[in-house]
């Protein structure tokens, strides 16, 4: 545990080099391409994930990185990593592409398929969340670091937190079930910080997610005392098939409550 908070402030300062470069592009016109699987890519992408790469390396030589950016590894290699970083350089690039303001950079270290340690920077707020699972969780502002955690009990009515960008039909069918309710939209892996810092309470997502939109966020909020699991109840995994893709998930504070009921069919 000790290294992992050593580790903590050398990833947060990646994590702010990253942010600063994305802000650079931010700040001009700037071109969007789009890759194969019809996801937009950006140079801000590009370069974040040259920073981190890059600092990550140099951080800790022989653990290996599976970025976005860079996620062409066999699974036949991946399968062997007991240890790796897993990062978004640029997560929420509709919002970036809209300047909206809600992306973020995401760096987590995978220790045995499970997020052990995560950094969530938001650039355009100079704000990052961090969290050492069974080591807390903090927001970040300039020198600054509070300690967060998760509302327990969850709040009456309900905060749920949403995609602005990607609407959930299949959550609309359940709503009716969690009653009263607001809604707080907004994009990338803000959403998990929201429920992580008791600003929110509840995060489900039915939508297509990859690991790297994940895994430092899912880290917050286990450190602040919440949740991120699949809809029978094991908590998200990494590195543990060949493809990246997330199971559907539900992300909350209050484990007192019976969240996993609602979406029982």
């Amino acid at each position: 545990m000790s290294e992992l908070t050593g580790l903590l402030p050398q990833v947060l300062s990646l994590a702010d080099r990253a942010g600063d470069a994305i802000l650079q592009v931010y700040a001009q016109q700037f071109e969007a391409m789009t890759k194969d699987d019809r996801s937009p890519l950006t140079v801000a992408d590009l370069r974040a994930h040259d920073i981190i790469l890059d600092g990550l390396h140099a951080l800790t030589p022989g653990v290996p990185v599976l970025s976005e950016e860079a996620s062409a590894i066999a699974f036949e290699e991946r399968r062997r990593w007991d240890r790796y970083w897993l990062v978004d350089p640029l997560d929420g690039t509709k919002e970036f592409i809209s300047r909206n303001g809600e992306f973020t950079v995401n760096i987590a270290l995978i220790e045995r398929h499970a997020p052990a340690l995560g950094v969530v920077q938001l650039p355009v707020k100079r704000l990052a969340f961090s969290g050492v699972v069974q080591g807390g969780a903090f927001r970040h502002q300039g020198s600054q670091a509070q300690p967060i955690r998760v509302r327990t009990p969850a709040a009456t009515p309900l905060r749920i937190v949403a995609s602005r960008s990607h609407p959930d039909n299949v959550l609309e069918r359940y709503l009716p079930k969690l009653e009263p309710y607001e809604f707080v939209a907004c994009g990338s892996s803000m959403k998990f910080c929201l429920v992580a810092e008791g600003s929110a309470d509840f995060y489900p997502r039915f939508g297509p997610t990859s690991e790297w939109d994940t895994a430092a966020a899912q880290a917050v909020v286990e450190a602040a005392g919440g949740a991120v699991v699949q809809l029978n109840g094991a908590p998200l995994r990494y590195n543990a098939k060949p493809d990246v893709l997330n199971p559907h998930f539900l992300v909350y504070g209050d484990r007192s409550r019976d969240w996993l009921r609602t979406f029982a069919d």
